[in-house]
């Protein structure tokens, strides 16, 4: 038994300007008539994601952590050099670095009458501070050869040979008195004698002192010495602070 089936017929779908009405193949951008431009669907619209905002460390808790322990240090450091507590001066030799300073390690002469000085200065923050060494004096032979002692004097010429020499340690202060030919206290006085240690605290901190070698008291007989003396102390100031502190004060004096 025949079926009849019915297919449905296939439209095609023509398009016609909107202007004019003339069809317009697939895919037509302008009219081919009136030249119109043929209407597209509208796109639909890209969306692009916004980008996280950057991740920035502050800055500003690591500076203040860094003023913080500068202001602290110097605190400790004004603490330290301020205070005369046994603590501050524990803390003070404890970290202090050793420093040994030749003053002097030579011969040398000292005219009858005369003196000789050697200045040292200490820098701020020494402490245990000492000079110590030797020294020797001997009648300069090629001085005393030369001269020629009448007959009465000539035995007493020869047995008595003045062979000494004084030796002082001074303030700043204490020098300028006694180098005007007046008594004053001295850190160190070794009297008359050819040989000597020396071996003389000198205060702590800041100062300049003066290493002398007198023959005033020999009016006719130049001495000949050698001497070598050492400065030994601790600092406990670090050599920058010295020469940051040092430029502020030029700074404002400025």
């Amino acid at each position: 038994m025949a079926t009849n089936s019915t297919t449905p017929p296939v439209t095609k779908v023509i398009l016609g300007c909107s202007k004019c009405g003339a069809s317009l193949p697939d895919a037509a951008q302008f009219c081919l008539k009136c030249g119109k431009p043929v209407s597209s669907p509208p796109k639909s619209p890209v969306v692009v994601e916004a980008l996280p905002p950057e991740i920035r460390v502050p800055r500003r808790p690591k500076r203040i952590l860094l003023a913080i322990g500068a202001g602290a240090l110097v605190a400790v450091l004004l603490w330290v050099g301020i205070r005369d507590s046994q603590s501050a001066q524990q803390v003070r030799e404890f970290v202090g670095w050793n420093h040994d300073q030749i003053i002097l390690d030579s011969s040398f002469p000292v005219g009858p009458h005369t003196f000789r000085y050697y200045k040292f200065a200490l820098p701020e923050g020494s402490v245990n501070v000492a000079l110590v060494g030797q020294f020797t004096s001997a009648a300069d032979n090629s001085t005393v050869g030369s001269r020629q002692p009448n007959d009465r004097n000539k035995g007493k010429a020869d047995t008595e040979v003045d062979n000494n020499i004084e030796v002082y340690v001074l303030t700043d202060s204490a020098f300028t008195v006694w180098q005007n030919g007046y008594a004053t206290s001295s850190l160190y006085e070794s009297g008359k004698v050819d040989a000597g240690n020396v071996q003389v605290d000198v205060p702590a901190g800041a100062g300049i002192y003066y290493l002398i070698f007198s023959n005033k008291s020999s009016p006719k007989t130049p001495k000949s010495i050698h001497a070598s003396i050492l400065l030994r102390y601790k600092s406990w100031l670090p050599d920058w602070f010295r020469r940051m502190k040092g430029r502020f004060w030029d700074w404002v004096g400025s």
